[in-house]
């Protein structure tokens, strides 16, 4: 639903710097250009959007700074100024119906800075506002606001203040918007120096005219634009290579010192530009010298599933290392979950092996997981005994996860996997590659030879293939191999 736009509050005049000044004779920088008329309300305010009084100030304004005939006079501007068709909504962007707004901050009593009126890129007149310090210009700093135009003679809040201060404090008030800096012929070098500091450009007093003061003002805005869209860009570089590293530093280092088996993994997640997704692994050989592998896969995408299943690995290494097992693992997982998902929906498919220190027998555990495959020299690859399998991780409050007890034999690759590789579509329909499929294709690929990091390589690029492009899975593949010379 539509948020309402907020209309602006009106700023007194007093607040925004325009004294009620009888007007003077123009200065040769302003002659012969129009002046625009003052736009004041009845209760002596200005619009922040609408066009503010050129004319050079004097000291000749009465005790209350206003007579009857010029607050007459301010009731038929105002009315001027709210049909002028410009937007009052307080956005930062020049578009074609809102034109440009010029914040000038200076401090001349003798009235001898004339801003002369100006078209924006698109002949409308620029808008102006002025401020005598600071305090004004920050409540005339609006969004709308689209250049500000600062005097560097402009008196500092101390003497021993540095000479620039009065810029930085601009510029840290109003880091989006486009800064003009304003000095004298006789002090250019300052000029310079206030470019570096950060504003867009400086400008002369004495060479100031309607064409080069309107250039100045479009060429600062639209180089901070650049400026802003540059910073923005790089910022999103910096923030992706961050999300890479530590994504890259999420996934596990396999702790298998001392073990003669041989481990590889593949990982793809299905995110697009993603390294990490919700599937997890994780590998380690406990003192005793029993080898734990464990593959899951929490439900949903994005990077509120793979954050889970980081907790969720980070608890099994943990709990493994504690000395916990089967069951007991699997229910104290559990409990993670429940506290770690941010609802009651989410759950984890999980599957763990425990492999003897001999290497011939594993115990496994399976949470709504798919069984691992197993190949061996001289038999063909299968499945493993899936038949007593529990529910997976946060559906049952109170369930229970047998372990099984498999024999590996003497040599032998163990494949672990997460269902993304077998749910791809084969061809044009809606057929599944499934477990069977999975199954055919290992064993074609290892009569080929294939093992290891190859194997899994050739399996993911054939499951695409399959499915005729990138699958919108995450897929995670763990093998690990025991050969024994005879």
């Amino acid at each position: 639903m539509p948020v309402p736009v907020p209309r602006q509050r009106a700023i007194p005049a007093v607040e925004g710097g325009q004294a009620h000044a009888a007007p003077t004779p123009a200065t040769p920088l302003s002659a012969g250009l129009p002046r625009q008329k003052t736009a004041h309300d009845t209760t002596g305010t200005t619009d922040r959007t609408d066009h503010f009084d050129r004319t050079d100030r004097t000291d000749t304004t009465d005790s209350a700074g206003t007579s009857d005939e010029h607050h007459d006079n301010r009731l038929d501007d105002r009315h001027d100024a709210r049909h002028d068709g410009q937007d009052d909504t307080g956005s930062g962007t020049a578009g074609p119906s809102t034109g440009l707004t010029l914040l000038v901050i200076e401090d001349d009593p003798a009235g001898s800075l004339s801003v002369p009126e100006m078209p924006d890129a698109a002949g409308k007149p620029v808008r102006v506002r002025t401020a005598r310090n600071l305090t004004e210009a920050e409540r005339l700093l609006t969004d709308d606001v689209n250049c500000i135009l600062l005097d560097l003679a402009l008196p500092r809040a101390k003497a021993d203040e540095d000479e620039l201060e009065t810029l930085r404090h601009v510029l840290r008030l109003a880091p989006r918007h486009a800064v003009l800096a304003l000095t004298t012929s006789g002090d250019a070098e300052r000029g310079a120096e206030a470019v570096r500091v950060g504003a867009q450009d400086y400008l002369l007093r004495d060479e100031l005219d309607a064409r080069l003061l309107g250039r100045a003002v479009r060429y600062a805005v639209e180089r901070k634009r650049a400026d802003v869209a540059q910073r923005k860009l790089t910022e999103s570089r910096i923030r992706a290579q961050e999300n890479v590293r530590l994504e890259r530093g999420l996934l596990p280092t396999p702790l298998l010192d001392g073990s003669p088996l041989r481990f590889a993994a593949s990982y793809r997640p299905g995110r697009s530009r993603a390294l990490l997704g919700g599937d997890f692994y994780d590998t380690v050989r406990t003192p005793d010298g029993t080898v734990h592998a464990m593959i899951g896969d929490v439900c949903g995408h994005g990077p509120d599933a793979a954050a889970l299943g980081v907790q969720l690995r980070i608890a099994w290494r943990a709990l493994t290392f504690a000395g916990l097992c089967g069951d007991e693992l699997l229910s104290t997982l559990q409990q993670v979950l429940e506290h770690e998902r941010s609802d009651d929906e989410i759950f984890a498919t999980l599957c763990t092996v425990d492999i003897s220190p001999d290497g011939r027998r594993a115990g496994l555990c399976l949470a709504g997981h798919p069984s691992p495959l197993i190949s061996s020299p001289g038999r063909a690859a299968t499945l493993l005994p899936y038949e007593n399998s529990g529910p997976a991780l946060g559906l049952l409050p109170r369930a229970r996860w047998p372990r099984m007890q498999v024999e590996l034999g003497a040599s032998w690759s163990l494949m672990l996997y997460t269902d993304g590789l077998i749910e791809g579509r084969i061809g044009q329909g809606n057929q599944r590659l499934g477990q069977e499929g999975m199954v055919e294709l290992i064993r074609r690929q290892r009569d080929q030879g294939l093992g290891g990091e190859e194997l899994l390589e050739a399996a993911m690029n054939e499951v695409r293939d399959l499915n005729g492009g990138d699958l919108t899975d995450d897929v995670a593949v763990l093998l690990l191999d025991r050969h024994v010379d005879r």
